[in-house]
Parts: structure tokens; sequence; C-alpha cells
């Protein structure tokens, strides 16, 4: 399948529930140009669809290329984004509320199918949304699907403690890891909630081989494959949409401004790994390319193993959000390879905890709270 075929995420994942029985199912959805009667009906089917698998990546959306498809000249500014999506939030997991667990009775014999007292309309009124509710949907399996964010600025990090139950970032050091783990962990107590109801997730490039040298020449041998403009052009795209088709390959990644969008966290930290390990920019675009700017691990299970576990063990990760430079093979290699290693130091499960996504996650079932 080429990249260029984008499916919509949730039509795929709904055909994908039929044919799978474990794996999480978790899509993204922008709550800049979504509306939450849609996000929360959508995601409430997909957990019925799947027994309890489902979950939303809430993002913000900050593309001057999207806006136009929806109708805007500009993306809509950074406040404004955030603002809109902690009402968004607020919004879709009232509705995800709509009923308690025991609401529809199906009592054939007096003809009842729900309970009125056990029905919650929402009419909610605030500053981007009016929507009153119920959603025609049951509440889920899992009681409502787990929410994922990937927010590292300030706000974004503040939207994620008050939100998000898994975070995904982009930490390129230990040291920077735990920093980022210690601060969102510490944000939650202003939102009355707990150390354990957030799962911290770096991302993480893995390149796994039997010996060092053949990890390293997998490695090399996928760095090859990107042609350094197309690794520039993704660069400049995830450094917050500029061009740097007219900079020499060969050069230093030029100074740039900080930009207003959503990018900012992402461009201070490639900006850093260009710096500290001394790249092209032709490097730095295939970096980019294969790893998107995550810390990458390459070599043998052994050696990814132990660094996995220094992260798990000294306050940076909770778990890790894997990418491998290809698929299937990366990821075989990573079942295959580096699981079982994982699994004999006793740091990964040899089956699953249970049958939903927040029991395999180790999140709690939120409690229907009307």
């Amino acid at each position: 399948m080429a990249r260029s075929d984008h499916f919509e995420p949730l039509t795929l994942l709904s055909a994908l529930s039929a044919v799978t029985d474990h794996i999480g199912l978790i899509a993204t959805a922008t709550t800049t140009y979504n509306e939450p009667y849609h996000v929360a009906r959508k995601f409430a089917s997909l957990d019925h669809l799947s027994g309890g698998r489902a979950g939303w990546n809430l993002v913000t959306s900050d593309a001057a290329a999207e806006a136009q498809n929806f109708g805007r000249a500009e993306h809509v500014g950074h406040a404004e984004r955030y603002s809109r999506a902690r009402e968004f939030h607020q919004v879709v997991t009232g509705l995800w509320d709509s009923w308690a667990d025991d609401a529809f009775t199906r009592d054939k014999s007096s003809g009842e199918y729900y309970d009125p007292a056990k029905l919650h309309v929402l009419n909610h009124h605030g500053e981007h949304f009016s929507v009153k509710g119920p959603l025609n949907v049951a509440r889920s399996p899992q009681g409502q699907p787990v929410v994922v964010q990937a927010g590292s600025s300030e706000v974004g990090r503040d939207l994620a403690a008050q939100t998000a139950e898994v975070v995904f970032t982009a930490q390129t050091s230990l040291a920077s890891a735990q920093a980022f783990y210690a601060d969102i962990k510490g944000r939650l107590g202003a939102y009355g909630r707990d150390a354990d109801s957030l799962k911290v997730m770096p991302g993480v490039f893995i390149v796994v081989a039997e010996t060092e040298a053949l990890a390293k020449a997998k490695f090399e041998s996928f760095q090859e494959l990107v042609e350094p403009q197309v690794g520039v052009a993704l660069l400049g795209r995830m450094l917050g949409n500029f061009d740097l088709s007219g900079y020499p390959l060969d050069g230093p990644l030029p100074e740039l401004p900080l930009t207003d969008s959503g990018q900012r966290s992402r461009q201070k930290l490639l900006t850093e790994l260009a710096d500290q390990e001394n790249l092209t920019l032709a490097q730095l675009g295939r970096r980019i390319a294969g790893g998107r700017g995550h810390y990458s691990l390459i070599g043998t299970p052994e050696r990814i193993a132990d660094e996995l576990q220094t992260w798990f063990e000294h306050g940076a990760a909770d778990g890790f959000n894997v990418l491998v430079p290809h698929l299937p093979g990366g990821l075989e290699d990573v079942a295959q390879l580096l699981v079982p290693e994982l699994q004999g130091r006793g740091l990964f499960r040899t089956e699953y905890e249970g049958t939903t996504l927040r029991e395999n996650l180790g999140l709690q079932r939120p409690a229907y709270k009307f």
C-alpha cells in the first residue's frame, strides 16, 4: 500500500476490528476541523465494534494547507486551537456518558427499552460549542475510549494533564525524557488526577539485528534509500513549513525563526539534534525521514533492551511508541528479536492483561459521572 493512499482512519480501524482480537485501535481526529458530536459517535461506535479497543488521538491542526480544505485561508491561532480543544474534549466525554452502564433494560415483559432515569442530556453551552445531546450510542465497553495526546508546548502539556490518558512525546536523551516525564506528571494534581492515570510513551525508532554490525548496516541501507531532497522537504514541513530547498545539502541547518505553530516543540528538538551531532542538512533530512526526530536505537536486542529498561526504570517512560524503518519487516524484527529479550527480563507481557485497551495499558475504567 503506497503512503499516498491515506485512508480515513476510523473507517480503516472499523474494518480492522473485525479481523483482530487484541490490538488497540487508535485513530487521530482533530478538534480544529471536526464537531464533538461526530467524534463522540464515531469513537463510541468503534469501541463497540472492537469490544473495547478504541482510542482517540486528540490533536489540533496548524497547517495552512489543511485550513484551506475547510473554508479558511489560514489556520486557527495557537491559543484559540487549544481553547477549542479543551472544550471539545469536555463535550465529547460528556456525550460518552449520555447513558449509564445499565441504562438499557430491554425488558420484553414491560416493554421498557431503557430506564429514563439513567439517561443524561448534556445541554452544553460554551464559548465554541452548543450541544444538547444525548449521544445515540450506549456507553462503550471500556466506559470511554482511551484519550491520547502528543502536546509538548506549555499549553499542550497543560491540555495533556487535563485531558489525556496516554501522552506521546519526542525526546532525544534520557535527561530530556526524564524532565518531560516529571513535568507532565507534576501537572496532574492541579486537575485532581494521580500519576497512574496518565501513561507517558516516548517515541523510539528501532533497528534491531543479531549483531551491532548487522544493525548498523541495515540502518545505513535504509538511509541510502532516502533521496536528499525528499528528506529536506519533510524536514522543512516538520520545522514549521519552511522551504529549505535553497540551502546547500552539505551545509548546516540554517537558523530559523521560532514559529507560532504547533510545530514549535519539534522545531526546538530537531535544531538541538542537528547541533549535538553536527549533522548537515541532508543528513538531518535522512534522519527525519526514518525516525521523525525520535530517539534512535540501532543495535542488538540486548543493547536496545538495556536502553529501554533504563528509561522505564529511571522515570523517563511508562512505555514506548515504537517506530520501525519499514513494514512489515521492521516490526517482525522487533517482535522476533527484541520482545523475547524484554520478556526474559520481565519487562513485557507474555499474555494480554485483559480484553480492552484500557486493561492492556493499565488504565482504570472511568466511572459514569452523572
